[in-house]
């Protein structure tokens, strides 16, 4: 129901904004306004996206919990829709969205209706005693050959007849 509200209200509230400012500054710095704050938005969330998915590669690299960093990154994707979208409503929320004091409220909020049940990267190494189980698993020495030195015919021991 809330989503109904929030797809009729929003509009509104736009247009009632494009009416009123259009009505105080003008048509021109109005719709100046509205491309300005596109362009700087999205020079905003570039910045602060790249910064976002480097926390998150650090953070899957040394195995520590990314929810953090993931839920920022969505967070700098929604605020980058909101001010692509033309209105300064939108952008309102897209700004405030885009300061990480603001995202951090909307986090804890949100950390207390979410929950996260678990977090695990790939399906983890092997140990030595699973292998003897595994049929799949074969034991063996190899040396990687350098990409000059690959083979450029079958060397399979098996014909084909």
């Amino acid at each position: 129901m809330w989503l109904f509200f929030a797809f009729v209200a929003v509009p509104l509230i736009e247009i009632a904004l494009f009416i009123r400012l259009g009505g105080a500054i003008g048509l021109w710095p109005t719709l100046l306004i509205v491309v300005l704050t596109a362009v700087f938005g999205a020079w905003l969330v570039r910045v602060q996206g790249a910064e976002t998915l480097e926390r998150l590669r650090g953070s899957l690299r040394d195995l520590r919990d990314p929810t953090d960093p993931l839920a920022h990154g969505a967070m700098i994707l929604f605020a980058g829709a909101l001010l692509l979208t033309p209105g300064f409503f939108t952008d309102s929320i897209g700004f405030l969205l885009l300061f990480p004091h603001s995202r951090a409220l909307v986090w804890r909020y949100l950390r207390t209706r979410v929950q996260v049940r678990g977090f695990s990267v790939g399906n983890g190494p092997k140990r030595p005693q699973d292998w003897a189980d595994d049929p799949d698993t074969i034991d063996g020495i190899f040396d990687e050959l350098p990409p000059e030195k690959h083979p450029t015919h079958d060397t399979s021991r098996r014909t084909r007849h």
